[in-house]
């Protein structure tokens, strides 16, 4: 996994004064997702992490928010922060894997040891309801077809997982 915090944005709210988001861009098995949060929950995340795991310094909770090259330290502190987390530890906590909205499977030791990211959330409802079905290594769509018949294999699969209301032929 590769967690980079390529840019942040000044957020205006109504309801309270202003913020930094930061935009997590996570890298992990070929793809690619975006993740937004807040320096209080990058600060929560390191509170509930220390209890569990080693943890790397986290950039200075009081600085100015609106100074552009502090700003840009806080990132660039922040960036470090979650790259040192991934590089420390063999097994990555669920904590910091749902942090970074990573889907996971519930029978990492290490995660489960270390409990939820939300407090609230019970253990039933945060496992998954059903085991991973299928993996494949390339889309077998674009696959080079070997020969002229098809790979019943491969289209029974995708059959299955696209059509299942379809009775077979």
């Amino acid at each position: 996994m590769e967690v980079y915090i390529p840019s942040f944005r000044y957020e205006e709210s109504d309801l309270e004064r202003g913020y930094t988001v930061f935009k997590i861009e996570v890298l992990m098995n070929g793809r690619k997702h975006f993740v937004e949060k807040r320096y209080s929950e990058f600060h929560a995340l390191h509170k509930k992490l220390k209890k569990c795991i080693k943890t790397p310094e986290i950039p200075s909770k009081h600085v100015r928010n609106w100074v552009p090259k502090v700003l840009e330290q806080r990132r660039q502190g922040l960036e470090t922060y979650l790259q040192a987390v991934i590089l420390e530890n063999e097994e990555l906590p669920k904590l910091f894997l749902d942090f970074l909205n990573v889907r996971h499977l519930p029978s990492l030791p290490k995660a489960e040891s270390c409990g939820s990211f939300d407090e609230t959330e019970s253990e039933e409802s945060s496992k998954l309801s059903h085991q991973p079905v299928l993996l494949f290594l390339r889309d077998p769509f674009v696959l080079p077809t070997a020969s002229d018949f098809p790979n019943v294999v491969i289209e029974g699969v995708l059959h299955g997982v696209f059509y299942p209301h379809l009775q077979p032929r």
